[in-house]
């Protein structure tokens, strides 16, 4: 090796115009530039001390004359002290990292060297004021890091982190890589936002023209829901107008119900105050069961501006695989013009939910349905444009005036003449309006008359005032 060594750099240092070997004793090193016949003179000791010092050179320079400029390329990869090869350390390698030691392996990741991610986010704050149900008060509800990495050409990696009243809840909300192999069909893995409905997908507090999302998407459909799996998505062309999306996936399931992560008690939380929303976990390394569940949606465009969705659910959601629990939605988008008529409706069947674990009736219900319908109408003033050109721009601000109308039951086939019934029922409406400066802002202003709700076991007669502002960054 040493012979090989000796004869690259002999070859191209001394035979050609590449800058000669510099000594610092000075006089023994010009003799041999100066005189070609001096190398029949040059001693063994002289020629291992100016390839050591030639290697230096190269490696601070990051190439090797005639090898890594394409014109040679060695047998073997040459071995210099420290015991790494050039080609491992060489600035073509795909990290290109040439640091040593261990406390610099942190920096040993791919977008060192060529950053790909791109970080987003929104965040909200929201005033409550209700008639009912205490005192009003301020809440930064939500602050959700997006994280976007462009892998490849098709791979995909997205997440999403949420930081929920302060620091009181921190969750990964989603967090998915994709593998992209034509428009029909594509791979997805990971923490998903399950596609049962329209809602779950598009929840978040900037697109929304309302304050608080829709009851049935907080108690039937608790968004945001999400859960480990794997699963495919894509899109088909039926006709030059229409399309059809669809997503289908295999994950974990309800597995908080029954002996649940934090639910010890064997007896199913399910329940007409909470509904569906407790049964599920963030805690993706948990499953109470052996059975896994599948949820999809489909989607169809006839036309532009008009969807209609169906999406579905299913698996069993106790310790024994026995009692299945099955959702079925439908969404549908409307827009003409400034109008947009928007909905989603919802219905679960959780069977023997009324039976404890040893069999005995517990009162709770099995039959749940919720709906919403909401309105909406977008529009912004000439006159405002006129009065105000820099704070109401015709081409990205707009106002939107809003109402929603939602019933929700969460014990159907309990009796409503009694206690546990009532406590199910849900009527409410809200009217709204809110302005946006651009797409991405929205400063919202609510209303809501809830004829029949409920504070904790208490059903009630109430009103609020809701306001929020919220953006994406």
């Amino acid at each position: 090796m040493k012979q090989y060594v000796i004869g690259a750099f002999m070859a191209t240092t001394l035979f050609t115009e590449q800058p000669g070997f510099i000594e610092s004793a000075a006089a023994r090193e010009d003799r041999l530039s100066d005189t070609p016949t001096a190398i029949q003179s040059v001693t063994p000791e002289d020629i291992e001390r100016m390839v050591d010092r030639r290697v230096e050179e190269i490696l601070k320079q990051g190439a090797i004359p005639g090898v890594n400029s394409g014109t040679a390329a060695p047998p073997q990869p040459l071995n210099v002290r420290g015991g790494k090869s050039l080609q491992e350390i060489s600035p073509q390698k795909k990290y290109g990292s040439t640091m040593q030691g261990s406390g610099q392996l942190i920096y040993a990741r791919p977008f060192v060297s060529s950053p790909k991610a791109i970080v987003g986010g929104y965040m909200d704050i929201e005033y409550f004021n209700r008639a009912n149900q205490g005192h009003s008060y301020f809440d930064q509800h939500r602050l959700v890091p997006f994280i976007y990495g462009d892998i490849s050409d098709r791979v995909k990696f997205a997440a999403e982190i949420e930081f929920e009243h302060g620091t009181n809840d921190i969750k990964v909300e989603f967090a998915s890589i994709d593998y992209l192999i034509q428009e029909p069909i594509n791979l997805r893995a990971g923490i998903l936002l399950l596609p049962l409905g329209k809602f779950n997908l598009l929840h978040d507090a900037p697109l929304r023209d309302l304050t608080e999302r829709p009851l049935v998407a907080q108690r039937i459909i608790p968004s945001t829901l999400h859960q480990p799996g794997i699963g495919t998505y894509g899109t088909f062309y039926p006709s030059t107008l229409s399309k059809l999306d669809y997503e289908v996936y295999f994950i974990s399931g309800f597995t908080n119900a029954f002996g649940g992560n934090g639910n010890p008690n064997n007896n199913s939380n399910i329940t007409t105050s909470n509904g569906i929303r407790s049964a599920r976990t963030d805690n993706t390394g948990f499953d109470n069961n052996d059975g896994k569940a599948v949820v999809g949606r489909l989607a169809f465009s006839p036309l532009l501006g008009v969807e209609i969705g169906g999406s579905g659910f299913f698996g069993s959601y106790d310790p024994k695989s026995k009692r299945p629990l099955a959702i079925w939605a439908l969404d549908w988008t409307f827009q003409r013009g400034p109008f947009e008529f928007i909905g989603e409706s919802a219905w679960a069947y959780i069977r023997d939910n009324h039976l404890g674990a040893d069999g005995t009736p517990n009162g709770q219900p099995r039959r749940m349905h919720g709906y919403y319908v909401q309105l909406n109408y977008h529009f912004l003033p000439e006159w405002l444009s006129n009065l105000a050109p820099t704070f109401f721009k015709q081409e990205v601000s707009t106002f939107t005036a809003v109402a929603r109308w939602e019933q929700m039951n969460l014990g159907q086939d309990l009796n409503s003449n009694t206690e546990a019934g009532k406590l199910g029922e849900w009527d409410r409406l809200t009217l709204g309006l809110n302005f946006r400066p651009t797409e991405d802002t929205v400063f919202k202003t609510d209303f809501q008359y809830t004829p029949i709700g409920r504070s904790g076991n208490q059903r009630i007669h109430d009103s609020a005032f809701v306001a929020s502002w919220a953006t994406y960054f």
